[in-house]
């Protein structure tokens, strides 16, 4: 049981950090830059958080602990891995947003200038 509560958090904090990313994207879009990168950070504290349970799960194995190995644990990998893959293509997306941003500033600063 203790098991499958470990891997719920998995489940639970990738899913979480996952949207929480999605929603900085579009933040970002919609010129929500703080916002987006308060959300990025929240998105870091649950990858955080299911990566230490991974870890936990890891080290147990390493110490002669085996665990089977379950659909449902694959499905939290799945999750992790996602969320993180996530993650990095947000901050990225974000960054494009904010120069885009900064370009649409510029652009508005010429025009009424004229």
């Amino acid at each position: 049981m203790q098991m499958e509560m470990e891997i719920m958090d998995i489940i639970v904090n990738g899913g979480d950090a996952r949207s929480s990313c999605l929603k900085a994207v579009r933040c970002a879009r919609n010129g929500q830059l703080q916002e987006a990168e308060e959300l990025i950070k929240r998105a870091e504290k649950g990858l955080e958080k299911a990566h230490n349970v991974q870890t936990s799960l890891i080290q147990e194995e390493i110490r002669g602990e085996k665990n089977e190995i379950t659909l449902l644990m694959v499905h939290a990998q799945d999750h992790l891995m996602n969320a993180i893959t996530v993650k990095e293509l947000a901050i990225e997306i974000i960054e494009e947003c904010k120069k885009r941003i900064e370009l649409e500033e510029k652009v508005k600063g010429l025009i009424n200038n004229d």
